[in-house]
């Protein structure tokens, strides 16, 4: 294929921008990779969700490392979060012929305004910490399958979810939540990456552009997190989460029976 300048400058454009909304909010920068690649450069639905994929890996380890030196990661329920992603993906997969792609949208519609009230109610601590039990593991692991489900049926990233989850329902600090966040998208994102390139929905050039542009802003992002008042990092995750909720609607608008 030949692309031009213009492309290629794209490409970087993409990174950057995705590299530092992943570094400042635990996500993998999907959201923005996505659309953008299908919007600015006419790639299908398919190639634009694997090249995105394949990108989140190297962007989310310079995030785990960048919110590990501030030791704002738990990377036991980390694993446990990416152990049931990666289960849940894969029952989402087989599930995705038989559900209804338009009430699962709506229905996430609803989970993401949920969450953007409950983020300007529930201000979270920095000095909070983790703690790690048999029924806080339970839950856990089922959070991450309902994410993995969740992510193979309408592909949404699970920093989207496990962030605010992290944060409301185990009272973590919004530091830790992004952390953790950013260390469960590596073992997912590498597996739905292989299965990709078996399947030839992977651009590895622009991957690659993408992927090494997002590292330059990524550690960034992860700074400015910590530079900002928890409550002001509340509000500009909320409103990252409307744009999501209006992409989510507008979806599920386009996709109802004619």
């Amino acid at each position: 294929m030949t692309r031009g300048p213009r492309a290629y400058l794209s490409f970087i454009g993409i990174g950057l921008l995705a590299g530092l909304l992943s570094g400042l909010f635990g996500v993998g920068g999907g959201t923005v990779i996505v659309p953008l690649l299908v919007l600015l450069l006419s790639f299908g639905q398919r190639i634009s969700a694997g090249t995105s994929l394949a990108a989140i890996v190297p962007t989310a380890s310079v995030g785990v490392i960048s919110y590990a030196i501030s030791g704002s990661v738990a990377w036991i329920p980390a694993l446990i979060l990416a152990a049931g992603a990666v289960v849940g993906a894969q029952i989402g997969s087989r599930l995705l012929p038989r559900v209804s792609q338009t009430a699962l949208r709506w229905g996430f519609v609803v989970f993401l305004i949920v969450v953007i009230v409950s983020l300007f109610l529930v201000i979270p601590s920095r000095a909070a910490e983790f703690e790690l039990g048999w029924l806080n593991g339970v839950a856990l692991v089922a959070v991450g399958v309902v994410t993995g489900v969740i992510a193979g049926l309408i592909g949404v990233g699970g920093g989207v979810i496990i962030v605010p989850v992290l944060m409301l329902g185990f009272g973590t600090s919004d530091l830790v939540a992004k952390g953790t966040s950013l260390l469960m998208m590596i073992p997912t994102a590498v597996s739905g990456t292989i299965g990709n390139l078996r399947h030839h929905n992977v651009d590895l050039v622009a991957a690659a552009l993408i992927g090494v542009s997002a590292c330059t802003t990524t550690a960034l992002g992860a700074w400015l997190a910590t530079r900002i008042d928890p409550f002001a990092g509340n509000v500009l995750f909320a409103a990252y989460l409307v744009v999501i909720a209006v992409q989510m609607a507008l979806k599920a608008l386009r996709s109802r029976p004619r």
